[in-house]
């Protein structure tokens, strides 16, 4: 198996329980399960040539998958991020991917062209182990996401990277730092990181071995584990005008990604 697509969903969220549940309604008012909408983005990157797996501890996420055809892996209910349990779910498969996707199953509306970009990233340099995509910021965004901070709102997470587009950090604030400024001598210099990522099995069987450290606790972001233990993370950028990525987090996300659905007519 050349490469496959993760997508973990758990049951338990503190913030929304039963979210891969959730209902959503498309552009002509057809309602779908989140999981169902996850598992659509994932086809869709994928176009038939990479297999999709849902892996969860649930029994109703379980059933709710089998009914849309896919495949399901159970995992244990101990893996404490998205990370933890695509890892899990690759080794009690028993299946050896060169590359694994992990499309978060809160994200439906991730386009396709970022899961092939990391893909090509890591077919194309055999020494990456993980690689995950990037956008560089319009001007307003940042000032949007600066303002957020200013009120106490934690906004988009963002990562800055070095010449060799290895990941140096991900963090919720806004980084690096502009001086409340979106742009920088003609530039935008800040990218927001977009969750979805693809490993090497190498390196998901390194993060499992590791413990979440200080960064990745105080963050709250998985990834930093990698970096905490001197594993590069590279960072591909991509391109998507006039997208937006909201991600299922609260009920009242429900509404602003059933605008954008209706708005460009997905059903």
């Amino acid at each position: 198996m050349d490469a496959c697509i993760v997508i973990p969903a758990r049951y338990a969220s503190t913030r929304y329980p039963g979210k891969p549940l959730a209902t959503l309604r498309g552009a002509s008012g057809t309602p779908r399960s989140l999981i169902e909408r996850s598992v659509m983005a994932a086809r869709a990157a994928a176009g038939g040539a990479i297999p999709v797996f849902v892996a969860t501890d649930d029994d109703r996420i379980e059933a709710e998958a089998r009914r849309i055809g896919a495949d399901v892996i159970r995992t244990s209910d101990t893996c404490r991020n998205g990370t933890e349990r695509v890892a899990e779910a690759i080794a009690r498969a028993g299946i050896a991917p060169e590359i694994v996707v992990n499309l978060q199953g809160d994200a439906p509306l991730t386009p396709p062209h970022f899961v092939t970009a990391l893909i090509g990233a890591l077919r194309a340099d055999p020494s990456v182990g993980m690689a995950t995509p990037a956008l560089r910021c319009e001007a307003e965004v940042v000032e949007n996401l600066l303002a957020d901070r200013r009120a106490g709102r934690v906004g988009a997470t963002t990562v800055v990277f070095g010449a060799s587009r290895d990941a140096l950090y991900f963090s919720k604030e806004v980084l690096p730092f502009t001086n409340g400024k979106g742009v920088v001598d003609g530039t935008v210099p800040v990218f927001h990181h977009v969750g979805v990522y693809a490993y090497r099995p190498a390196a998901l069987a390194a993060y499992q071995a590791w413990a979440p450290g200080p960064l990745e606790t105080l963050e709250g972001l998985e990834q930093l584990r990698f970096l905490e233990n001197g594993h590069p993370v590279r960072v591909v950028e991509v391109t998507a005008p006039g997208a937006v990525f909201w991600e299922l987090n609260n009920p009242s996300d429900v509404a602003l990604i059933e605008g954008y659905l209706a708005r460009t007519g997905q059903d």
